[in-house]
């Protein structure tokens, strides 16, 4: 399966889940390997945040990847292209629950 989304990425299957972008797909790959190590644990994908100010949903953020890593979470976003409203998303989920994206 190969089919160009936005910014020219190309949709790729792995495991029967398929993933934005071969670069979503390949860091995947290196999460279950981490996983199988022991190295990280409780790895879920797509998961998703919804942003609430003032008790208004204003909207939702969906993280590639969340897993525990030395007992801490960690939220993982795979970015070939960082656009305004990813920006904007990104420090809603600060402000919201404190939370700081590491982007790959």
């Amino acid at each position: 399966m190969s089919r160009k989304g936005k910014f020219n990425a190309r949709r790729t299957e792995l495991d029967g889940i398929v993933f934005d972008s071969k670069k979503e797909a390949a860091r995947y790959g290196d999460l279950k390997l981490l996983a199988k190590a022991g190295k990280i644990t409780d790895l879920a994908l797509q998961v998703e945040y919804p942003m609430i100010v003032n008790g208004h949903k204003v909207c939702s953020y969906r993280a590639d990847f969340r897993y525990m890593e030395n007992g801490k979470t960690v939220v993982e976003d795979t970015k070939g292209f960082k656009n305004p409203i990813y920006s904007l998303k990104k420090k809603l989920l600060f402000a919201c629950y404190g939370i700081r994206i590491c982007e790959t």
